[in-house]
């Protein structure tokens, strides 16, 4: 009997259930997507990690090392493993591509993964392990032949497999382009027999096998620890990374720590708002069931039993939502992290399946458990007494006159303001759940479009302000001169730049100095508008200012890495970067001391001759076309935000305005007997709602602001962002917030046309 009552029940407050379902699924899926989203990206990015040998440490030095050295570092106590690794950027011949070449002695060690082809050879002397992303967007393939080259040293080979590398997970040519660009840019691994074979002999009797600037090292060792140990086994400072300093890592990382970031806040918030409303909603289901209940009780039917019955409503529709909702989920994270996406895009993984955080089970279990209890309680309240007791219909707990009733201005309102009042009053739950759903869409909606706005000025400051420049040329340091460096820069009317790494603490950090003559390159203050670099002092990045409180007026000392010279500058500014650096004007570098070389030149000039001193140019549309398929990652997840709140905020407020038509129903039944019309009763659910609306308008503009402003600084130490709201963000939320209030206001104001005024009034009150 009480089978068939279920579904009975179900069915008659089909369009509360409905909507409940919904509310928890949407709640359940886009929790459970986010934080799908982050873990999956970290768990995937650990395996290809693990599967080739990431390196903790990378140890630089201009003069390279030998195998002693490599033994030297070996030796260290602590260190696991050691390789020495080479990788510089050639040129592929015939075309404008750029590959970065890379030998590995020991590829277990910073290696590669195989995803076709043959298996890695170390004695190979003319196979070429190619970037399957870079083939597959250049229509190579296995058995196809290759020829690299690097000055006047030609590399050529068949590629032999292809593969995918964790170090360079996130294939850019520097950090400047914020997105990998297949079509141009790859890499490419050879064998140390290969790369000593295709060296002159006389270049190998000057260098010996000192061509390797680098030493890769697995150890877990901390970095202060590791630096004093390799300084003193190799008898001289160098430059030492850290993996968290490496953009494969550091990018990645940054990425599931965003991703972490949005899970914790919004998802979280969402899910508060459908559990929420349910509960609300619910008990009052409950309370209009509860003639229902109390005629099973006087049938006979055992207080556990009705109890177990009703219990099993708010567990269906938990457990219903929570299905419908890992499916969404998983939709959700499956949008965001496939090989197609924008993602697959930026990371370059060989795996792309979905994981789950072990809490969001938890989570999901615990809303089913807290929702069944709820249901619970509920039916037990309705319990209480005896069977007449229970019989009895529910009534709205009375409320005492306020003081401010009895006041002139209160008598001389409208009667639908004071009818709206003692009902907002008397029903204090169901008025606060309306305003809390309000206000969490509209933190959502404001915290999305927001974001929006706040990267379309970052890009459009960085990229169409500050880089006022067509092409930047890329110079080999090693063999141009400043003098030389500066006749191209007039030659092309350009500004330079030379950049070097430096040690502030026991972080690295970029030293960029700058001649800006030809306005090609600007600057943003801390307020996102352009300047320019004074001569008397030295500019760092908000990222450097807060890490190290330090800002303008006072002094930061730094290292160049391979030397022991300690430089003190006075700080003239905070400006905001895309990478964590201090900035000046060659003028004040030399005024210092500090010694440099030209690295790169920013002109408006696309026709640029070939010449032994430049490596590569890189044009200011592509590292533009790259930032926008990065902002696609932030983008859709912004997109699939906003609609998931509209939908929530439509759901919840005609899930609370059909509540609150029920709880009215009698009310309203009084209004037409003594003669009030459908259109005047309309108004009056209409008037309360936009009330509503606009309260948690008022309240959840600021609020979503706020949280806004949140995200930004905890993503600080991703992006030098600062909070740019445009007109949209405040009209378009409030637009779609009042409009879903009318709209649901409309749907539930038809409803009192088919009030039995009779049925209505007869009941007890």
């Amino acid at each position: 009997m009480l089978f068939k009552k279920l579904f009975r029940t179900l069915w008659h407050y089909k369009a509360q259930f409905i909507s409940m379902v919904i509310m928890i699924a949407l709640g359940v899926g886009v929790f459970l997507g986010f934080n799908i989203e982050w873990y999956s990206l970290e768990r995937n990015t650990t395996e290809i990690y693990e599967a080739t040998g990431f390196s903790d440490y990378r140890i630089y030095s201009e003069k390279g090392f030998s195998e002693k050295d490599l033994a030297a570092v070996i030796g260290i106590q602590g260190v696991q493993d050691a390789t020495r690794f080479l990788s510089v950027n050639t040129l592929v011949k015939g075309d404008t591509d750029v590959i970065a070449l890379t030998v590995c002695e020991n590829p277990s060690v910073s290696g590669f993964m195989v995803m076709n082809g043959e298996a890695y050879d170390p004695d190979d002397t003319d196979g070429i392990w190619l970037s399957d992303s870079y083939a597959k967007a250049n229509g190579l393939d296995l058995g196809d032949d290759l020829t690299l080259t690097y000055k006047t040293i030609e590399i050529g080979g068949t590629v032999k497999g292809l593969v995918k590398a964790s170090e360079y997970l996130i294939c850019l040519p520097d950090e400047t382009q914020m997105m990998p660009d297949y079509t141009s840019y790859g890499f490419a691994y050879i064998s140390p027999v290969m790369l000593e074979n295709a060296i002159p002999v006389l270049l190998r009797k000057v260098v010996g096998d000192s061509f390797y600037y680098q030493i890769n090292v697995r150890s877990a060792l901390p970095k202060a620890e590791f630096v004093a140990e390799a300084d003193k086994a190799l008898g001289r400072t160098l430059l030492v990374l850290s993996k968290a300093e490496t953009i494969s890592w550091a990018e990645a990382q940054g990425e599931v720590e965003e991703g972490k970031t949005m899970g914790s806040i919004l998802p979280v918030l969402f899910l508060a708002i459908a559990i929420l409303t349910m509960v609300t909603t619910m008990h009052r289901i409950t309370a209009s069931e509860k003639t229902q209940i109390g005629t099973l009780k006087a049938l006979g039917f055992r207080e556990r039993r009705i109890l177990r019955h009703y219990s099993s409503y708010a567990l269906i529709i938990g457990i219903m939502g929570s299905i419908l909702g890992i499916g969404i989920g998983y939709l959700l994270g499956w949008y965001i992290m496939n090989p197609n996406s924008a993602m697959g895009t930026y990371i370059d993984m060989p795996s792309w399946h979905l994981y789950t955080p072990w809490f969001c089970w938890l989570v999901l279990i615990a809303i089913n458990v807290f929702l069944t209890v709820i249901g619970f309680m509920s039916v037990k309240k309705m319990l209480e007494g005896t069977a007449a007791d229970a019989l009895r219909p529910y009534t709205p707990k009375k409320i005492k006159h306020l003081a401010v009733e009895e006041t002139k201005r209160f008598k001389a309102l409208s009667f639908s303001t004071k009818w709206n009042l003692r009902d907002c009053l008397r029903h204090k739950s169901r008025t606060c759940m309306t305003l809390f759903g309000i206000v969490g869409c509209m933190v959502l909606l404001v915290g999305g479009l927001g974001m929006k706005d706040t990267a379309d000025v970052f890009v459009d400051v960085f990229f169409d302000k500050a880089n006022n420049y067509a092409v930047k040329i890329n110079l080999d340091t090693e063999s141009v001169s400043n003098r030389e460096a500066t006749a191209l820069a007039q030659r092309y009317n350009g500004d330079w730049t030379a950049q070097q790494s430096v040690q502030i603490g026991d972080r690295g950090f970029s030293l960029d100095i700058y001649s800006i003559t030809h306005d090609r390159v600007r600057f943003a203050d801390e307020n996102m508008k352009l300047m320019q670099l004074g001569d008397e002092g030295a500019y760092i990045s908000s990222r450097i200012a807060k890490e190290f409180g330090v800002g303008a007026g006072d002094t930061l000392s730094f290292s160049p890495y391979g030397g022991d010279d300690t430089y003190t500058v006075r700080i003239s500014g905070v400006i905001r970067s895309l990478t964590e650096s201090v900035t000046m004007t060659q003028e004040y570098a030399r005024s210092v001391g500090i010694p440099f070389t030209v690295s790169s030149i920013f002109t408006d000039q696309t026709d640029i001759e070939p010449d032994s001193h430049i490596l590569n140019t890189q044009t200011k549309q592509a590292i533009m076309d790259s930032f926008n398929t990065f902002m696609e990652l932030m983008n859709t997840m912004i997109y699939l935000l906003v609609l998931a709140a509209v939908i929530l905020g439509i759901v919840v407020l005609y899930n609370l305005g059909v509540m609150s038509y029920t709880e009215r129903y009698r009310e309203m039944a009084t209004l037409k007997v003594v003669g009030f019309k459908n259109s005047r009763i309309g108004r009056l659910l209409i008037e309360q709602n936009l009330w509503l609306s606009i309260l948690g308008i008022i309240v959840g503009l600021p609020a979503g602001i706020g949280v806004l402003q949140y995200l930004l600084d905890a993503l600080a130490s991703e992006y030098e962002m600062k909070l740019a709201l445009g007109p949209a963000t405040y009209i378009v939320p409030v637009m779609l917030t009042l409009l879903v209030s009318l709209i649901v206001g409309f749907m539930v104001a038809r409803k009192n046309r088919s009030i039995d005024m009779v049925a209505a009034l007869k009941t007890e009150e």
